[in-house]
């Protein structure tokens, strides 16, 4: 016999072929080249228990089926409470549809969920949510929804208001997702690369919208204001914020990882770059892959060869940086991302290089053991636990039928002895807001934030927020002191030039985005900022410099403009005399590893080292409409 043909690779190969055949093991027979688990999968109750996590911690059920189904999104609100999107038409969309927005709340403190409401029941298309600034924002193609409930009672004040529309739903996984507040107190979220829209105001023109597909996207909710924050990807689905205010996002297909940087173009599945000069794009920042790129594409989704081993396959949903309290503290600042063919949470760790990060591969968080587990979204409670949703289906791709309507599930990871907590931050005043700003679980603190931006400008908690900012020796607390000043819009001039000559890298960088966030600094920050391109020696600053503050001031905006004409356009002429200092500092300085890759004459040694051929946004290859971000009032 030849010994070669007992390789590790064939006996797995035999091995899952025999489970397969008695309905046990992974996801291996196949619909069209793509997979199918088989068996009947497990009950809500007997799948949290299969799971595999590391020594102390535990999975319990918070609520499945028939009592909860097709969880596409959730979120968390200041009570604790979970806000799902239940989708029951997808992957097919009609104007007409019967998606909810259910409230479930843990009101005895076992872990589970035992009252629920239904919010709203006449979505057409839900796939994202996020709460908070007086009601509840809903992506519904072709729509971004307001839901009102200022009173906060769990009844929407009227009929849900039309915010953007023109959102596209030719695919309808990559449509908009991944709603969540940002740091600085827009909402973000996704669009995928074969999805495509014209976003604008309802009875806008063409003047009045901006096309797009693959991007990370962002709306200010006060401010009125719409405009893309980076272009590029997959269908992404899934976008969180580390400890610094750094965004990241997980895609599928193409390499899973990227840190996203404001004003960035990133490398994309497929078609030409928005801006037909960009001669190469930002690369993932991971150094591994999560399947096994030595079998073809078609095996790898099959789960062949080592793709177990080495996380389980492409396709990604859900990105949480960790910022809990009750987890190891080797776990804090971790990214876990549900792997969907490989059913469980990967887990990558960030690792700071120049003015990016290098995402390492660590160990699966969690083996769910069960082929049927397809998880899309991850979320921090105030325990520090980690809540996670299962759309729970034999088929994982859209592009199978048919789809199991009548089950899914929320799980939650806790470790130790963690207790769930109940609380309610609207009932908090305004100095406890401020103090939260410095509490160990990142939900805390972004939870009140939210409420004190919602409560709006109040100099007395200015002063406050800038006390403590000044008070703090660790640089995420002095980032969460500076986000929520800037929610209550105590980023003054005289304050921003102060903050610009911090011994922090970080906080002089965010002051820099803050106070380009309306595209109109003063001259004398334009000044300050014209300084630091030429002399601050962080590539931090640099970054934020090029990005926050240059390149995206020359991009298309739509939104309210409190100036007339003549002193817009004196401005924009300012604007583009300091970027052009910008530039020309960060083309002669040390660059990060995010942004020399898109420069460096051996800009492929990222992608040849991991076995990938590159795909770049060369100017004349892949020429395209210029048609930048929007901002909408």
């Amino acid at each position: 016999m030849n010994p070669h043909w007992l390789s590790p690779t064939r006996i797995r190969r035999f091995t899952t072929l025999l489970l397969a055949a008695h309905g046990l093991g992974a996801a291996l027979h196949a619909q069209d080249g793509f997979p199918i688990a088989p068996g009947t999968g497990l009950p809500p109750l007997e799948a949290a228990k299969a799971m595999t996590l590391p020594p102390g911690f535990r999975s319990t059920l918070f609520a499945g089926e028939p009592d909860v189904h097709q969880p596409i999104a959730f979120t968390i609100d200041e009570r604790g409470r979970l806000w799902v999107v239940e989708n029951f038409s997808y992957p097919d969309w009609s104007p007409y549809g019967r998606d909810r927005v259910v409230i479930y709340e843990d009101t005895d403190g076992d872990g589970h969920f035992n009252t629920k409401k239904v919010f709203y029941d006449q979505l057409n298309f839900g796939s994202g949510i996020a709460v908070g600034l007086g009601g509840v924002w809903v992506g519904s193609a072709p729509y971004l929804l307001f839901i009102p409930d200022r009173n906060h009672d769990d009844v929407p004040d009227g009929p849900p208001e039309v915010v953007l529309d023109g959102w596209g739903h030719d695919d309808t996984h990559e449509t908009l997702n991944s709603l969540v507040w940002g740091p600085d107190g827009w909402l973000y979220g996704n669009q995928g690369v074969f999805t495509h829209s014209h976003v604008g105001r309802p009875g806008a023109g063409d003047a009045g919208r901006i096309r797009l597909n693959a991007c990370v996207w962002r709306y200010h909710p006060t401010k009125k204001v719409f405009e893309v924050f980076a272009e590029g990807m997959s269908n992404q689905w899934g976008l969180d914020f580390n400890d610094v205010g750094d965004a990241f996002v997980t895609a599928c297909v193409i390499p899973h990882l990227y840190h996203v940087i404001q004003g960035g173009s990133y490398q994309r599945q497929a078609g030409p770059h928005a801006n037909p000069h960009v001669y190469d794009d930002i690369k993932t920042i991971a150094d591994h892959f999560h399947y096994d790129r030595g079998e073809s594409w078609e095996a790898a989704r099959l789960g062949e060869g080592e793709t177990d081993d080495f996380g389980g396959g492409h396709a990604h949903a859900g990105t949480l940086i960790y910022l809990g309290d009750s987890f190891p503290a080797e776990y804090r600042g971790s990214l876990f991302t549900h792997n969907i063919m490989g059913n469980r949470i990967n887990r990558d760790v960030l690792e700071p290089s120049g003015s990016g990060y290098v995402g390492r591969h660590a160990p699966d968080f969690m083996k769910a053991n069960d082929g049927w587990f397809r998880g899309l979204r991850l979320e921090v409670g105030p325990d520090g636990s980690i809540f996670n949703s299962d759309w729970y289906d034999a088929r994982a791709c859209h592009q199978q039928r048919p789809h199991d309507r009548t089950n899914g599930r929320i799980y939650k990871l806790s470790y130790g002895n963690s207790k769930p907590v109940r609380v309610d931050l609207k009932q908090f005043s305004d100095a406890e807001l401020v103090e939260m700003q410095l509490h160990q679980n990142d939900w805390w603190v972004r939870r009140a934030r939210l409420i004190l931006q919602e409560r709006g400008p109040n100099p007395e908690v200015a002063a406050d927020l800038l006390a403590q900012l000044q008070a703090q020796t660790t640089v995420p607390r002095q980032l969460r002191s500076l986000w929520a000043l800037h929610a209550v819009r105590g980023v003054t001039e005289a304050v921003a030039l102060q903050l610009l000559k911090h011994p922090e890298p970080y906080v002089r960088g965010w002051t820099i985005q803050l106070t380009c966030e309306d595209k109109l600094p003063s001259p004398a920050l334009l000044a300050a900022f014209a300084d630091l391109a030429r002399n601050d020696p962080s590539p931090i600053v640099r970054r934020f410099s090029r990005f926050g503050g240059a390149t995206h001031r020359a991009r298309k905006t739509l939104g309210n403009r409190r100036e007339p004409d003549r002193a817009r356009r004196g401005r924009v002429r300012s604007q583009s005399a300091a970027a052009l200092l910008v530039r020309a500092r960060t083309t002669r300085a040390p660059r990060s590893r995010a942004l020399s890759r898109a420069r460096r004459p051996d800009s492929d040694h990222r992608a040849s080292r991991l076995g990938r051929t590159p795909t770049g946004g060369a100017g004349r290859r892949n020429s395209a409409r210029s048609t930048g971000p929007l901002t909408l009032a």
